[in-house]
């Protein structure tokens, strides 16, 4: 068993204890951040006088080939090492001698595992942004070829008032452009590096710990040595973000899954992300969509766990901490995973613009312009509210529509009706009326798509994390 820190114990460790305390199955995801950072750590030791340049050299060139040998997969990461820090540094000394036994001079085990933890989540920051940018280039491409594709707007799951697809589409514009927002707030907070924390109170040797920082291009170093190795608020911060992002997928799946059914028949999913049944032939179910929403709970799971884990746990370091990795790793592969699948599956649907506009107009969706029309010409708006009940009453005895009635029927129960009822209830006047800043007319939501393309173009480039 290769161990570091084996000169104080008189007697092995027991295999079964080991084995619990072991990380290596988990921790060599972030192999590539550990060796990034020992070789900033080496360099700065080289420039501080604490390494010689050949040290510096020898080292560098000998951490290289693990990296290079590990990529290539001529060198295999086994559980034989406690964590991926003795895998590295026992590779180095094997490769290189005693030299390699330098590289931890002026280093703890606390605060190299704080900053691999931290590159690593900062990659998956920069790549859980960029798939969501992915995503939000489909919801604009949907949004400007359905400015005039009329469908029925919901609350309560019941048909309540006409809108676009663009419309609805742009809800969800929102939803996923303030999850980016979050994701590079969190970037800004979590971009400081902990190397040269120590254990938790720094070390004797002259370290130059902007300087490592900067090499690692972090803004600068955390400003506590306790807080650097203890702190995982960044984690569990994206861990939140990954957790709105999977709630606002679910909600979207959610609503793909009940327009795929045979009662809505707004969309058809493409072949390549349905499914069919083992034994009923008519069947072509929405699996990725449910999926996505069923592995809403995994995310949610990993945060509330290291929520729990952390709640407890007093300053600075404890073994408590080695807990912040399987599930949030799993949780950082799902949420990237489900994003990926959900924009393909986005961009292949096909809206059925027939059936979307066919629903709005069965549904009554118009009915609160109806009840407008009759206040424009005097009718308190409680007495126009219930002379247009009484029309859809009639309107549902007979299966009707309320573009279906005739100038009769609507003089029936109001005299105040005259011909301009029929323009006036339109679907795509109540739509194009509405032209309140947010609203689905056709201006507000030109507006709104011209926002949302200069959003993208500029791409929040004060806030963005950097690449």
């Amino acid at each position: 068993m290769a161990q570091l820190w084996g000169g104080r114990f008189t007697k092995e460790t027991d295999q079964l204890v080991y084995r619990f305390n072991a990380s290596i199955s988990f921790d060599q995801k972030f192999y590539r951040q550990d060796i990034e950072g020992s070789m900033a750590h080496v360099k700065m030791l080289a420039k501080q006088g604490i390494l010689t340049e050949e040290e510096r050299d020898r080292i560098l060139k000998g951490l290289q080939g693990i990296l290079e040998d590990v990529e290539s997969g001529k060198l295999k990461i086994t559980d034989e090492y406690e964590d991926i820090h003795s895998f590295v540094e026992a590779n180095l000394i094997g490769r290189i001698g005693d030299v390699g036994k330098k590289l931890h001079t002026g280093r703890s085990r606390n605060d190299q595992v704080a900053l691999d933890m931290r590159l690593y989540t900062r990659q998956e920051v920069r790549e859980t942004d960029e798939l969501l940018k992915n995503l939000l280039q489909v919801l604009l491409r949907i949004m400007e070829e359905n400015k005039e594709t009329i469908m029925p707007g919901f609350t309560h799951l019941q048909k309540a008032q006409p809108i676009t697809l663009a419309h609805h589409m742009g809800a969800y514009f929102e939803m996923f452009k303030r999850d980016r927002l979050r994701l590079h707030d969190i970037y800004e907070r979590m971009n400081y590096c902990p190397l040269g924390a120590g254990a938790l109170a720094g070390t004797t040797y002259p370290l130059d710990r902007e300087y490592t920082a900067e090499l690692l291009d972090f803004y600068g170093p955390m400003a506590n040595s306790m807080d650097a190795v203890s702190d995982r608020d960044y984690l569990i911060e994206y861990l939140s973000a990954m957790s709105i992002v999977m709630m606002h997928l679910s909600r979207f799946c959610e609503e793909i899954i009940l327009w795929n059914s045979n009662e809505y028949q707004f969309v058809e999913i493409d072949d390549a992300y349905s499914t069919g049944s083992s034994i009923m032939p008519q069947k072509k179910n929405p699996d990725i969509a449910e999926l996505v929403r069923g592995k809403t709970g995994r995310v949610y799971g990993a945060l509330t766990a290291l929520l729990t884990t952390m709640k407890g746990i007093p300053l600075a370091y404890n073994k408590d901490m080695q807990e912040d990795k399987e599930l949030p790793f799993d949780a950082m592969d799902t949420t990237k995973g489900c994003i990926a699948l959900f924009t393909g599956m986005l961009d292949t649907i096909t809206f059925r613009k027939d059936r979307m506009r066919d629903s709005a107009r069965h549904g009554f969706t118009n009915a609160t312009d109806a009840a407008d029309y009759l206040v424009k010409r005097g009718v308190p708006f409680r007495d126009a509210h219930g002379i247009v009940g009484r029309l859809v009453l009639y309107c549902i005895d007979r299966s009707k529509a309320l573009d279906d009635l005739t100038l009769e029927e609507y003089r029936a129960v109001s005299p105040v009706f005259e011909e301009d009822i029929y323009d006036a209830i339109s679907l795509e006047t109540c739509v194009d009326k509405r032209l309140t800043a947010g609203a689905p007319g056709k201006e507000a939501m030109e507006k709104e798509i011209e926002a949302c393309r200069a959003y993208l173009k500029e791409d929040c480039p004060d806030r963005c994390p950097r690449k």
